[in-house]
């Protein structure tokens, strides 16, 4: 490791790709140590808090070393990935790597290897923590646990002070070395406060896994050589954490979207106060339009759809009443009122709900708008919206009639003042021109809040909507 002082070598870190976003997680590496790179190519794909974003390296050379793996959840501002920008090979990491015996000798090997021998696997969680002593110290969450041998071997031994011999056994390695396991196996560790190095690894190569860490905290019945007066020791802090059947229950760490999914709506849920109101509505005739509509020249090869006029009956009756796009100013105990309309499209996406927004949909014409609905939700079930496209929503629409739903009542979008929910457009029985009839009926539901609308104000929305969703008409008198 020592060509990484090489002045050749340069180091990619891990950029701001949203708005203020301090972590990503590493998807998916498009590249491997050794991999001639250009700038501007794509490198790796990454998630952050609301979407997944491609990286493109800034400049041309070799790939020295990938510093995570794919899964880890990197700070912005920590290198991910080195680069010789000479053009330099790789000083030959590919055998420790690539073949299984080779691994499964490295911790021996660790201890007799001479400084600069070569160098060790080069991804962090899976590498030997001796390389640290080789590297030039770089700013990272790593380095800590990188230059811990030593304090593990203590933590060790501290553990099971009293049969001073039972705990090297039960990691032989770790007095010499960091224990193998991968960062979110880490992560799980400290958050059961769990010390690694007192885990018996069952993965290849003694990698410890998330089963190992949870069999650390629950009772065990192997404590062989332990006296019976250290069991409970042990026991009695974990169990409180432990009733967990790994065969009856499945544990998904929560991050990514659905992390700040869960955060942004307990926040609105609990700072807003929420105010739902409904209405049901004869949809025959937009239904009737939208057919029209489709067979216009002027719309053709665009998505036409009941969501392309319900959006437009909505920004018609924000227009009528402007007071409901506004957002609470909690540091300045102010109302602001906003002179435009980016309007919040709700997308169900692999990776959990986002809510990306058209900007200025207010100004858009019918085409205009068509178009973008179709642009957000291809890019939003593609997985590749960006941060930026679901920053500064206005108001939104969730269509839960896709799911067959009536109704619901939405929760807001933080900083936003109303949400409109369109549920399952269904034939029913309807009295229309004073005789029942089957005819196309949906409900509306709008949430707003309460600090900003009224109830009156809410109200004369909803209706301004459901009128025209009744009579298409009204979007040309009322425009």
């Amino acid at each position: 490791m020592t060509t990484m002082t090489d002045a050749s070598v340069r180091e990619f870190k891990m950029p701001d790709v949203g708005e203020g976003l301090t972590e990503a997680e590493i998807l998916t590496w498009y590249v491997k140590p050794g991999d001639t790179v250009t700038d501007g190519q794509v490198v790796c794909e990454v998630e952050t808090a609301k979407a997944a974003v491609e990286l493109p390296i800034p400049y041309d050379g070799v790939v020295r070393e990938l510093r995570f793996p794919a899964g880890t959840t990197v700070d912005v501002g920590t290198a991910i990935i080195a680069v010789d920008v000479a053009g330099g090979a790789p000083t030959a990491p590919e055998p420790a790597v690539a073949e299984p015996a080779a691994a499964e000798a490295a911790p021996a090997e660790q201890e007799t290897k001479p400084e600069g021998s070569g160098r060790q696997p080069v991804l962090v969680g899976y590498g030997v923590a001796t390389s640290s002593t080789k590297r030039r110290p770089r700013k990272g969450p790593e380095v800590p646990f990188q230059q811990a041998p030593a304090v593990v071997a203590v933590q060790a031994e501290l553990n099971g002070h009293a049969p001073a011999p039972a705990a090297p056994a039960a990691a032989p390695a770790a007095g010499q070395s960091r224990p193998l396991a991968k960062p979110p196996v880490r992560k799980l560790a400290k958050d059961l406060g769990v010390d690694l190095a007192t885990v018996i690894p069952s993965g290849p190569d003694g990698v410890i896994t998330r089963e190992d860490v949870h069999a650390a905290v629950t009772p065990t019945e192997v404590p062989a050589p332990a006296p019976v007066t250290q069991a409970p020791a042990q026991v009695v802090p974990a169990a409180p954490a432990a009733s967990y059947d790994a065969a009856r229950e499945t544990r998904v760490p929560v991050k990514g979207v659905r992390k700040a999914t869960a955060q942004a709506m307990v926040g609105s849920a609990f700072t807003a106060p929420h105010v739902t109101e409904f209405v049901t509505v004869d949809v025959t005739r937009t239904l009737k339009l939208v057919e029209e509509l489709k067979q216009d020249k002027d719309l053709q090869g665009l998505r036409v759809n009941p969501l392309l006029l319900i959006a437009k009956a909505l920004l018609v009756a924000i227009k009528r009443h402007p007071d409901i796009n506004a957002s609470w100013d909690e540091a300045n105990q102010e109302i602001v009122v906003k002179h435009y309309v980016n309007l919040g499209i709700a997308a169900a996406t692999p990776r959990g709900l986002i809510v990306p927004n058209i900007k200025d949909a207010h100004a858009k014409t019918l085409p205009q708008l068509a178009e973008s609905l179709g642009e957000l939700v291809a890019t939003a079930k593609e997985g590749r919206t960006s941060p930026a496209a679901m920053q500064g929503g206005t108001v939104t629409i969730t269509n839960v009639g896709v799911f067959g739903v009536d109704t619901g009542t939405p929760i807001l979008p933080p900083g936003e003042s109303a949400i409109l929910a369109v549920g399952a457009i269904k034939l029913q029985p309807w009295v229309h021109k004073g005789k029942v009839k089957p005819r196309q009926v949906t409900t509306l539901a709008l949430s707003f809040d309460h600090r900003l609308v009224d109830g009156e104000l809410g109200s004369k929305v909803l209706a301004d909507v459901a009128a025209i969703l009744e009579q298409p008409k009204k979007l040309i008198t009322w425009a």
